[in-house]
């Protein structure tokens, strides 16, 4: 398991820094955001330290998902949004991988985003296409 001194999520990981803990294993903590954006909003992060998503081996990936879906049902959320983001330009202010999962209990509640969608031409889709299934 890899971890930062100066990480404050690698902190709470250790139990140096307290937290509203909801589950724990050995490669999952969620806790409660103390920040939260409405009631039930929580963090899930695997206890491997790294800054984005593709710095995470993907063995301590598995039980994300699976948590946050468990968070959710718990809370009752009827509608709620799984974030996780990547950089700085990205909205990431912690550098250390960190699912949020965030009730939207109305519209006033939870997470508020724009989805500035971009005209298409599929020629060049095709072409992105082509070029990314290649490398998968």
């Amino acid at each position: 398991m890899s971890s930062s001194a100066a990480c404050i999520f690698c902190k709470i990981i250790k139990g140096d820094i307290p937290c509203f803990k909801l589950f724990e294993s050995d490669k999952v903590l969620a806790f409660l955001d103390i920040q939260p954006l409405s009631r039930g909003h929580a963090l899930v992060i695997p206890k491997f330290h790294g800054a984005k998503l593709v710095d995470i081996p993907d063995d301590h990936l598995t039980e994300v998902l699976p948590v946050a879906k468990k968070i959710a049902q718990v809370t009752g959320a009827g509608d709620f949004n799984v974030l996780q983001n990547n950089g700085s330009i990205a909205h990431q202010v912690v550098d250390h991988v960190h699912f949020h999962m965030i009730p939207k209990p109305n519209e006033a509640e939870g997470l508020k985003i724009g989805w500035p969608a971009q005209e298409t031409d599929m020629d060049k889709l095709k072409a992105l296409h082509e070029e990314l299934k290649a490398k998968m």
